[in-house]
């Protein structure tokens, strides 16, 4: 049995959507946000205390790109994923990656705007330049997109599941206006029974739909 170990509204929301999309058997060990992460029993499943951790084959796998990589290579290497041999398997891997590099913004943005409950520190530099890479990162799969339904000229694979992932993560604190070939892929993937699967339920992380640029009060 695979087994996935889960914070919702996390990382492993993406390789919660993969595994809905590749169609095999799973289970799923949901956790809270909280310092249960850093028991010695999950630890030993993931040594930082993060999640997504996958126990696949008496294996416990950390990282969601090393996950998304392990999965497509064994479950979907020519669906969901792209073989070696693929004319897209350069732009697979880098936009499958590139989700991390959306994904570093959005986790500065959540510290501050939620693992941080006193004001006092809080910076509103930090907010501005995170939510304004954001920017940037949307600018790049803008450029990607244009002309295109999905990120691959070969069609919807775990690189959409990857970045999509992190893009409903950023929403959060940067809308997708302006941004409209991104906005209508966004569209797209999210209609998809695999990402509704992914959603979360309750004990929902962000208490909010939108978390604008803080401002220091005067």
């Amino acid at each position: 049995m695979i087994t996935l170990h889960h914070c919702p509204q996390t990382r492993s929301m993406r390789s919660l959507w993969l595994l809905h999309e590749l169609g095999i058997d799973f289970e799923v060990q949901t956790y809270p946000f909280d310092k249960t992460l850093r028991s010695p029993a999950y630890l030993e499943k993931s040594p930082a205390g993060r999640v997504p951790a996958l126990e696949l084959d008496r294996q416990a796998i950390f990282e969601t790109g090393a996950i998304t990589e392990i999965l497509c290579e064994r479950f979907s290497p020519d669906g969901m994923g792209r073989g070696v041999d693929h004319e897209d398997r350069a732009q697979w891997l880098i936009w499958v990656h590139f989700s991390e590099t959306i994904s570093q913004h959005t986790a500065a943005l959540t510290q501050q705007h939620i693992a941080l409950r006193d004001d006092a520190m809080r910076s509103p530099i930090v907010m501005k330049l995170e939510a304004a890479r954001l920017g940037k990162c949307y600018a790049a799969l803008e450029a990607r997109l244009k002309g295109r339904e999905y990120l691959l000229d070969s069609g919807f694979s775990a690189a959409d599941v990857s970045v999509g992932q992190a893009v409903y993560m950023a929403r959060f604190f940067a809308h997708l206006d302006g941004f409209d070939a991104l906005a209508d892929w966004y569209d797209r993937i999210t209609q998809r029974e695999g990402f509704k699967a992914s959603l979360p339920g309750k004990d929902l992380l962000f208490s909010e739909a939108f978390f604008p640029a803080w401002d220091m009060p005067s």
